[in-house]
């Protein structure tokens, strides 16, 4: 590898005017993967002049990465003893997660160009960078001064190194160290790459001590008893056979899914459970690990009931479903799903289209579990087609696996990961391996290009899923049925009123974002009846576009002020410091339902 550029110099500066002026210029005056990092950037149409990210609010920190990573960058943090470097941990997606910096001018810097907890730095919103180069390149990258390919950067230096999980090899996240670009050394590297093998370590400790934990304890649970017992936490599940034998298949589904959200809200208490073909379970669920270390749980079911199975008559209708773990009545949702059931019966390869958070990968699996649960069932994501042995792992999974193979997110796939896709997808058919293996890929809405329709070819069927906003009448079935699953201490109903602000809203994310608010709602009102000043502000806009971070922020101190003032736009306008005429065209503009006076 050669030397990194520590001192840039105007040769590097000019070379990167030219290529962003179309220009030519000389291309070994910049380093090869800084050059195909920056062709990358123009593809994705990258601004080069500007930095405006979009912003997730609180990303979760409670995971394995960041409990095991977090002591590491601390310690580093403290031996760096306040140098200007900034010490960064991010997730697979290069959303920062975790910033340490101990210097008050290159923090103060990074909030500048939004190199802060929530934003993410993947390379195809900002382009040329330690982080996102890393993460898309799937190995350690240095990125110094004017090799970065936004300008605001320039005066940066920064060295970033994917982290993988020690035991699936999965990209999981990237840590990265930043600093000035006049205080760059070519051990930045070599920091960033001992920093991110200390997290791995950790992470392999970590996970090997919690997983020999839980079996331990499931092995010393079934010796005690003859009924039904479960294992699991986020990578293992465990199943005695005594479960495998007396559940059907679908109820199996819905019940480790209900077995790890109790394990995740640590309740005390049995939980009691309607399965789909009608039978009542009660579960008694133990978190195994320590306080804030979980290492997943053992859970005893107990079926109530059980030999006097209901008719479908019978069955409460909010439990009522067409396929285990799925609800929702609207035509044109039950269309879909009927529509995707045909498709996989008939053997054909499907391609499944709908905007994000429609439910796509639900469904999907909702028909596996009712036609055939007992196949194969592998899920690829195009999210992780950076990693270098992505290509080679979709291959050997279209030409020797069997079962059921869904690969999503189709349409975000550079071109080169597009065209190997197509090649390995009209092998396989050649091969005749339609008869072995089931094949769908997902897409959200937008235009086919051509290499994307040439993909396409291979997948005879096209189901095209409606957003909520098209069936919103599920909202009826949808909120309680998530409601229950995000809190079964208490129950927990919504008024009609609150009802009504959520059929109201256009849903830009559709029933992920359902779910993200309820999530909201539980954390505040965990019994009784959910009312609308209980709802987050964005429940209060039916704008059917996603805001950007400084829209949000006033969208919601607008809201705020109406509730306060219950509804008086004159007061509202004036504890904002507002015109009355600059609230009236904000309401407007966002969209915003105004509290009855």
């Amino acid at each position: 590898m050669p030397r990194p550029h520590i001192t840039d110099g105007d040769r590097l500066a000019k070379t990167r005017e030219r290529f962003l002026t179309a220009d030519s210029f000389e291309p070994n005056q910049v380093r090869d993967t800084i050059l195909a990092s920056w062709w990358r950037s123009r593809h994705w149409k990258v601004a080069a002049d500007h930095i405006e990210l979009n912003y997730i609010r609180d990303p979760n920190l409670d995971t394995p990465l960041t409990r095991n990573a977090l002591p590491v960058l601390r310690n580093l943090r403290d031996n760096l003893d306040g140098q200007p470097i900034s010490v960064i941990l991010t997730d697979a997606a290069g959303v920062v997660l975790v910033r340490l910096t101990g210097d008050r001018d290159l923090e103060r810097h990074l909030d500048g160009v939004q190199l802060a907890p929530g934003f993410s730095y993947a390379e195809e919103f900002v382009g040329t960078n330690g982080i996102g180069t890393a993460l898309e390149g799937g190995r350690p990258m240095h990125v110094f001064g004017h090799e970065h390919y936004a300008e605001n950067l320039e005066d940066l230096a920064c060295a970033g190194v994917p982290i993988h999980h020690p035991t699936s090899g999965k990209t999981i996240g990237a840590v990265d160290l930043t600093c000035w670009r006049k205080d760059a050394d070519p051990l930045l590297i070599a920091l960033a790459k001992t920093t991110a093998d200390q997290i791995t370590q950790a992470l392999l400790t970590d996970s090997s001590a919690r997983e020999f934990e839980l079996l331990s304890e499931y092995l010393r649970a079934c010796k005690r008893t003859a009924g039904i017992v479960l294992a699991l936490n986020n990578d293992v599940v465990m199943m005695n056979d005594y479960a495998r034998h007396v559940l059907d298949p679908g109820d199996q589904v819905v019940l480790l899914g209900q077995a790890a959200d109790a394990l995740a809200s640590r309740q005390p208490g049995p939980v009691t459970v309607d399965l789909p073909t009608g039978i009542k379970a009660r579960l008694h669920c133990r978190p195994v690990g320590r306080e804030g270390r979980p290492a997943g749980g053992v859970v005893h079911v107990k079926l109530i009931d059980y030999g006097a199975l209901q008719s479908a008559d019978t069955v409460p209708q909010q439990t009522r479903m067409f396929l285990p773990g799925l609800v929702g009545t609207g035509p044109l949702w039950l269309r879909g799903c009927h529509q995707v059931d045909a498709v996989y019966a008939s053997s054909e390869w499907l391609a499944l289209g709908g905007e994000r958070g429609v439910g796509k990968l639900a469904l999907l699996r909702a028909v596996h579990q009712r036609r055939d649960p007992a196949r194969h069932f592998q899920v690829l994501d195009a999210a992780d087609a950076g990693a270098p042995d992505w290509p080679a792992q979709v291959r050997r999974e279209l030409l020797d696996g069997e079962g059921d193979l869904v690969i999503r997110h189709v349409d975000q796939l550079k071109i080169r990961r597009l065209d190997a896709l197509s090649t390995a997808l009209a092998d396989a058919l050649a091969a005749g391996r339609q008869r072995a293996l089931w094949v769908a890929v997902t897409l959200s809405q937008g235009h086919i290009n051509g290499d994307l329709a040439e993909l396409l070819r291979s997948f005879p069927s096209t189901v095209e899923l409606p957003p909520l906003r098209h069936h919103s009448e599920d909202l009826h079935e949808l909120v309680p049925f998530f409601l229950a699953k995000l809190n079964r201490r208490g129950k927990l109903a919504c008024s009609p009123e609150a009802m009504q602000l959520l059929l109201r809203s256009s849903w830009p994310g559709n029933t992920e974002q359902l779910w993200d608010i309820l999530k909201q709602v539980v954390q505040r009102r965990r019994t009784g009846i959910i009312h609308p000043s209980d709802l987050p502000p964005e429940c209060w806009t039916v704008s059917r576009r996603l805001l950007s971070p400084l829209e949000s922020m006033e969208r919601d101190a607008i809201v705020a002020s109406l509730l306060d003032h219950e509804g008086n736009k004159v007061k509202a306008a004036k504890s904002l410091g507002m015109s009355r005429a600059t609230i009236y065209r904000k309401i407007h503009e966002y969209r915003i339902v105004v509290p009855a006076s």
